[in-house]
């Protein structure tokens, strides 16, 4: 079969021939459609993650869509964290209870440039952060993978106005298309110049902001929140550290919580994935993608990894 393989750590994925895989007890064999590259991906790869040196060479992926029995599935993998291959290979040999079945008729490009990261965004504000119908929620990067799904998701579930930031005007522009009510420049990190132009567009303080980000971007969305608001961090692409004062929390009692996938159970990451696919396939949830073949495969994890990307890449097997 074709595969991507990684055959040094820290170098990108090359095409590649390898022995179809044979499925173990406990495992199913998956013909997979697609396979996206996804920052965790290059991450796992790089040799430098606290996941420690992948023992190569290795097919990576750690997630992908494709077909099982007949049947359209979703599945994960912990290639690049744990030995083994993952999903960017034709077939695919996957722990049975790590597939999630389908509903008919989806598109596996569209599952899979969501995945994971629709998953956060949907967790995020709902089991998490709490989102009611009604409210109004700041969504940072909302350019991004996670942040296009939050804008729609957050709009599913009801929100009455989605006020958006994000720092370039390509990125800007993919919150309006995601549905944002209006969208903020991130163009600056003075904290009180941008918890000022977050309060020029919000209608009211805010009640839920889903940040992504961090560093000065959080401490100013902090700002823009009602008494007792909430605030879910599920990233820290601007910083590892947040300018958020004390003042802030403490004269408005708000509530910081984090987010990981990672805590989901499985049956919540399921029940997830089922309402994402669900969503896309009514046409309600998308984001900005694009489509290589496995020749390219390697051109396209280098724009991936130098975030040269417009939105999630996907490889087409």
């Amino acid at each position: 079969m074709r595969a991507a393989e990684i055959q040094e750590p820290g170098r990108p994925p090359l095409p590649a021939d390898r022995a179809a895989p044979v499925p173990g007890p406990g495992e199913t064999l998956v013909k997979v459609g697609a396979a996206p590259i996804t920052p965790l991906d290059v991450l796992c790869a790089s040799g430098t993650s606290y996941f420690g040196r992948p023992a190569t060479p290795y097919v990576p992926g750690v997630q992908g869509v494709g077909t099982a029995g007949g049947r359209p599935v979703w599945f994960t993998t912990s290639a690049g964290m744990a030995p083994g291959d993952g999903s960017m290979a034709e077939t695919v040999s996957v722990p049975t209870e790590d597939l999630v079945e389908l509903p008919e008729g989806v598109d596996p490009i569209a599952v899979a440039a969501l995945g994971l990261s629709a998953v956060a965004a949907h967790m995020a504000l709902t089991w998490r952060g709490g989102l009611a119908a009604g409210e109004q929620v700041l969504v940072l990067g909302a350019g991004g993978v996670v942040g296009q799904a939050a804008v729609q998701l957050a709009r599913i579930a009801g929100a009455r106005r989605i006020v958006a930031g994000a720092r370039s005007p390509a990125a800007r522009d993919r919150a309006k298309q995601a549905g944002a009510d209006a969208v903020v420049a991130l163009d600056t990190d003075d904290v009180a110049e941008l918890a000022a132009r977050f309060a020029a567009v919000a209608d009211g303080p805010v009640d839920l902001v889903l940040d992504p980000l961090f560093g000065p971007p959080a401490a100013a969305a902090a700002r823009t929140l009602r008494a007792g608001g909430r605030l879910v961090n599920l990233g820290s692409s601007a910083a590892e550290t947040c300018p958020i004062d004390s003042s802030t929390l403490r004269s408005r009692s708000l509530r910081l919580l984090g987010y990981t996938n990672n805590e989901l159970s499985p049956e919540q990451r399921a029940a997830a994935i089922t309402m994402v696919a669900e969503q896309a396939a009514l046409g309600r949830l998308k984001v900005a993608h694009e489509i290589v073949a496995l020749d390219d495969v390697e051109r396209a994890w280098l724009r991936q990894a130098g975030g040269a990307a417009a939105g999630r890449i996907v490889l087409a097997l």
